[in-house]
Parts: C-alpha cells; sequence; structure tokens
C-alpha cells in the first residue's frame, strides 16, 4: 500500500515503528538537504566526511528552497519539533572525559578498606610521611620486608638505618622493629632476643609512649611459651610479673585494659595448678597441707573461675579435721572446744560462697551443708548478688573449636576467666601447710589445757603493782608452826673476808633439826665451794664433819685420785722371718724371649685343665 494513501493515526503510527523521523516532511527535508551538502561539498572540493567532521551537521536546519511547499492542512497535521542546537563533538567529548575524572576522583573507599587504613596508622603511624628522605626509604623498606617474613634483611636495613643516620628522628621507631622482627620470627631464641631487645628499648627511651608497648609484649613472650596448669609454671610466672611490672610503671597507657586481662588470664592458670595440687592432698587426706593451698588461692586469685567450688572443699578439709576430733578419746569438754572451732571455720567458708559468690554453680553445696549443721543461711545484700552476677557472666564459654583447640594444642584453658575485677598487683602472704599443723597442735593443747596459754601471775608484796586477787596456780604448802629465820654462822678463815650464811630452821620449832642449808661464799675467800670433796665424809670419817641433812652420800666411797699415766714401752724391732739363702732362684727368661709357663706338680695341685678327656668325657662339662 502506497504511504500517500495512509490517513492520520495510522501514518504516525507506522513512522513511529519503520522511520527514524517522526514525519515524513522531516524526513523528506533531511534527504534534500543532504543531497545539497553533497552536490556543493563536490563543487567545492570537500568531501561530506570532512562536513561531517566539523560537528555542523545538524537535522534541524531550514528545508531547501526547492522543496515543494507544503499545504495548510498537512502543516497542521505533520508539525516539526522546535529546532535543535548543534553542538560540537570535540566539546562533547572533553565534557565526558572531565566527568569521567570527577567520578574517579570522588571514589568512596569500602569498609574494609577504611578498616585497614586505621589499622595501619596503628601500627605505622609514619606510613607515607617523608617517602622521599633516605632513611624513610630504609625503614619502609625494613617495614615491607617484615610484613613478607624476611626479617634478616628487614634487621639489616633497620641495623644500616641505625648506624648511618644517627641523628634521623626513625631512630626510636628502627629500635623498636629490630624487636618487632624477633617477635614476629618466634622460636625460642628469637623471643629470647625479642626480649632483651624491648628491655633495651624500655632502658633507652623510658618515657616514650612506645615503651609501655615494649612492656607488653614482653609479658606477650611468656604468655606464648605457657604450658597447661600441670607442667612447668615457671613462664606462667613470669608472664604474671611482667604484666604486674607494666601496669605498675605504665597506669596511663591505652594498653592497660588489655595488660589486665592478661593478667586475668595468666593469674586463672597459676589457681587452676594450685586448686589441683590442693585436691591431690585431700585424696590422701592430708589436711592441713589442703587446706593451706586452698586459702592460699582464696586470698591471690579472687576471680578464679572456680573460687565458689574452692572455698566448698575449704570447709570439707576444716569439716574432717572435726570428724577426728570426734572419733578419737578426749575429755568431752576437749572435743566441744575443737568441734566448735573447726567447725566455725568451716562455716565461715560456706557462707562467703552464699554471700559473695551468690551467682556462682556451687552455692546450694554451700547452703545445704550450712542446714546440715543446723546454722542459719545467710541473705546476700543486692550490692553483692550484682557484683557476683557481673562476674559471673563476664565469663567466657565453650565452643566445639575452643574445645578441638584445646585438645590438639598445648595451650592453657583461658577460657572461663573473667572479664571485670581488678587483679591484685601484689602477692599476699602465702598459707603454709606447717603454719596450719602448728595452729592445729596448738588448738588441741589449749582444749586440753585452758589454763596453759596464760602466763602464770605471782604476786608477792614488794610488788606494789601486783592485783590483790590474783588467781594461784598451785596449792600453797603447808604453814610451819614458825616462820623460817637467816642464822649467821662463824667464818671458817676470818682473816680470808669470807662470811657464810646458813638458813635452817631454829632450834625451838618442832620440825626435825636435820635441815638443808645453803652456804653462801664471797668472793676472794678461801673455803671449799660447796659440792666440794671436803663437803663429803669419808669412811671412817668423824660425824658432824659435813652436814648432810639426813641425805644419802653421792659418788664413790674411794676418792684416790690416780696415778699419773705412765709412757707406753718402746716396741720391739721387726724381724725377718726368712733366713738368709732359702729364698727361690728367681726364673730366668728362656732364650726364644717367650714367657714360659710354670710348672705344674700334680702331687700338690688339682686342675682339670691339665687333664685330658677323652671318648665321651669330652662331652661332660663337670
Amino acid at each position: 500500500m502506497p504511504v500517500g494513501r495512509l490517513q492520520g493515526f495510522e501514518v504516525q503510527q507506522l513512522m513511529a515503528k519503520r522511520v527514524f523521523f517522526p514525519t515524513i516532511r522531516a524526513g523528506l527535508s533531511a534527504g534534500i538537504i543532504m543531497a545539497g551538502w553533497m552536490a556543493g561539498g563536490l563543487a567545492s572540493g570537500t568531501t561530506w566526511a570532512q562536513a561531517t567532521a566539523t560537528g555542523t551537521l545538524s537535522t534541524g536546519t531550514a528545508p531547501a528552497a526547492d522543496a515543494q511547499p507544503e499545504t495548510q492542512t498537512e502543516q497542521q497535521e505533520n508539525k516539526t519539533p522546535p529546532p535543535v542546537v548543534s553542538t560540537p563533538l570535540d566539546k562533547i567529548k572533553k565534557d565526558k572525559s572531565k566527568e569521567k575524572k570527577d567520578k574517579s576522583e570522588k571514589v568512596i573507599q569500602s569498609k574494609d578498606t577504611r578498616a585497614a587504613n586505621r589499622k595501619l596508622k596503628k601500627t605505622d603511624p609514619l606510613a607515607g610521611v617523608d617517602a622521599k628522605l633516605p632513611d624513610k626509604q630504609l625503614y619502609d623498606k625494613a617495614q615491607a620486608a617484615i610484613k613478607r617474613g624476611r626479617y634478616d634483611v628487614a634487621r639489616l636495613d633497620l641495623q644500616t638505618l641505625l648506624n648511618t643516620y644517627q641523628d634521623s628522628q626513625y631512630q626510636m621507631r628502627a629500635k623498636l622493629a629490630i624487636a618487632d622482627s624477633w617477635y614476629r620470627e618466634g622460636g625460642s631464641a628469637a623471643l629470647t632476643q625479642a626480649e632483651q631487645e624491648y628491655k633495651d628499648f624500655i632502658t633507652f627511651f623510658p618515657n616514650a609512649p612506645e615503651a609501655a608497648e615494649a612492656q607488653m609484649r614482653v609479658g606477650d613472650i611468656y604468655f606464648r611459651q605457657m604450658d597447661k596448669p600441670d607442667r612447668d609454671y615457671a613462664k606462667a610466672t613470669h608472664a604474671e610479673e611482667e604484666y604486674r611490672l607494666m601496669l605498675q610503671q605504665f597506669p596511663e597507657s591505652k594498653l592497660v585494659p588489655d595488660a589486665k586481662q592478661r593478667l586475668r588470664e595468666v593469674q586463672e592458670v597459676l589457681a587452676t595448678r594450685e586448686a589441683s595440687i590442693a585436691a591431690f592432698y585431700a585424696t590422701r587426706e592430708n589436711w592441713p597441707a589442703t587446706i593451706a593451698r586452698y586459702q592460699t588461692v582464696a586470698d591471690t586469685y579472687p576471680q578464679f573461675s572456680h573460687t565458689d567450688d574452692l572455698l566448698v572443699a575449704l570447709g570439707d578439709a576444716w569439716e574432717a579435721e572435726a570428724r577426728y576430733v570426734r572419733s578419737i578419746k578426749l575429755s568431752e569438754s576437749a572435743k566441744a572446744a575443737l568441734e566448735k572451732t573447726y567447725d566455725g571455720r568451716a562455716a565461715d567458708a560456706y557462707r562467703k560462697v552464699v554471700l559473695e559468690h551468690s551467682a556462682s554453680a556451687h552455692v546450694e553445696d554451700a547452703k545445704d551443708r550450712l542446714a546440715a549443721m543446723n546454722l542459719p543461711i545467710p541473705t546476700p545484700t543486692p550490692e553483692q548478688i550484682a557484683k557476683s552476677t557481673e562476674l559471673e557472666n563476664s565469663r567466657g564459654q565453650y565452643s566445639l573449636v575452643g574445645r578441638a583447640r584445646l585438645l590438639v594444642f598445648h595451650t592453657p584453658d583461658v577460657v572461663q576467666t573473667a572479664r571485670v575485677g581488678e587483679p591484685l598487683l601484689t602477692d599476699p602472704a602465702p598459707t603454709l601447710a606447717p603454719a596450719v599443723r602448728k595452729e592445729i597442735i596448738e588448738d588441741f593443747n589449749t582444749s586440753m589445757n585452758p589454763n596453759a596459754a596464760r602466763p602464770a601471775v605471782t604476786a608477792t608484796a614488794a610488788d606494789p603493782n601486783a592485783p590483790a586477787n590474783a588467781p594461784e596456780t598451785a596449792a600453797a604448802p603447808a604453814t610451819p608452826a614458825a616462820p623460817l629465820a637467816l642464822t649467821d654462822v662463824p667464818a671458817a678463815d676470818a682473816a680470808g673476808g669470807s662470811t657464810t650464811v646458813m638458813t635452817g630452821s631454829p632450834t625451838n620449832s618442832t620440825a626435825p633439826t636435820t635441815s638443808v642449808g645453803a652456804e653462801v661464799v664471797s668472793p676472794g675467800s678461801n673455803a671449799a665451794p660447796l659440792g666440794s670433796p671436803a663437803d663429803i665424809p669419808r669412811s671412817g670419817a668423824p660425824a658432824g664433819t659435813a652436814a648432810t641433812g639426813g641425805l644419802p652420800i653421792a659418788g664413790p666411797t674411794n676418792n684416790t685420785p690416780l696415778p699419773a699415766v705412765e709412757k707406753a714401752g718402746m716396741a720391739p724391732d721387726a724381724v725377718n722371718d726368712i733366713k738368709p739363702g732359702t729364698a727361690p732362684p728367681a726364673q730366668t727368661p728362656a732364650a726364644n724371649g717367650k714367657k714360659t709357663k710354670p710348672e705344674f706338680d700334680k702331687s700338690e695341685e688339682s686342675s682339670s685343665k691339665h687333664k685330658k678327656k677323652k671318648g665321651l668325657k669330652k662331652l661332660d662339662p663337670l
């Protein structure tokens, strides 16, 4: 069907589907214009391609003069859009390149990129600063080598920096980077070298902010080498010392929370070791050692994850001592005193669990034991409940991956370590087993003899400060008929200036006349001292030579001194038993130089080696 016969709306639909131009008039106008340009270009020596390259091609130019005019009806039906202003192609290209450049400058970094940049800024604040300086180039090269694991190359570059640029601003950073390279290399030898480097850094730069980081790394060195609680605990002890030193020397550092958490984990390992030793002693019923270990853990490690179980076991140990008291034969008063003492100590441990660890798992065990002892169960305050709840909620929980890691690697179990609470920076005085044993012995002595522990007080008339109602410790002796008096006895040698005083009963008393006296001799006297042989009567001596008071005489009856020790006689001269000429002649060596065997006399000696066995006797070993 010809296009001219189409009417109205059908023509517009067909042209919209198949023709680029919206109307027939626009298409015809464009074709005429293109034909005219081509004709003009050929005439003027230019090509249509050159006209297109200049950007002067446009679909909105006016129609040619030779085009047939349209009727008024066609002009109304076929309305053309307003003319479009042409834009040069080179300008369009420049605008597009500018837009691309603006978009590239406004690239938004991802979340991971920003996090990596922040981490790099923390680890290396000097990244990208003064990159053209030679010392900074050495430092950056060493840092890149450390990241790639080439620690020897990195240390060489850092040492070159320290030796070449002694006034460089990267001296401190280079010193710390050398220690970090040893730390990242790992191994016992490398970690030992890293510890020495960190200590040197703290010595040379004690006021630098990185000194706290260096001290923290020293603690981490021992933390990495810690073993399980039932193994050698020397590394754990060193780690505890280093973390405590870090918290004491650098309390304002940003690494203080991390150091406190590491210290709690180290103390968790040490507390587990002490508690396991106490449990071992409990299986052997060595209660003093058990009590000493449990009490030490309770006093030194308050954030221990099994403190509630530990205190219950401590109370059970004191209860075992009370059961032992009930089983032995003692007086009822002594038994009652000892039972009261040990039951009271056990009840104190149970009450501590109920009050300070109300949110723990073994609080019900403590309550049951108090109820069995017919003691009231205390009620914790809201503050104590809140503190215990916070402590228990801060502990970690076991996972499948964590349990597998504990089975494979030789690392201590610190999963349930608390995340809150202040760890102790100084250890209190430990409780020792000998001290507990001594305390138990004193308890026994006090219970069996209550007055033994009190010092005896004796009041005399000469003491004005003595109390009037002082207790008497012993029964008073029988009062004599007359008081004792001192009787002066004449001196044996008045010229020597000696005075002798004899105490004894008076002659007019009813007591026996034989009394024991004491002789006091002043210095410089020639009298024989008390107890000398002159005071002891010999056999045949006249009566009354020595006043013995009726007591038997001690010592031998014959006190004659022994004679002087005689000198031992001279020993006789040694005599040779072998007579001259009877010695056997020396054996002469053989002429060929070989040793000859000594002759064998069958009449005097017997040996199976010199008898040849024949026949079946060769098989008999005997």
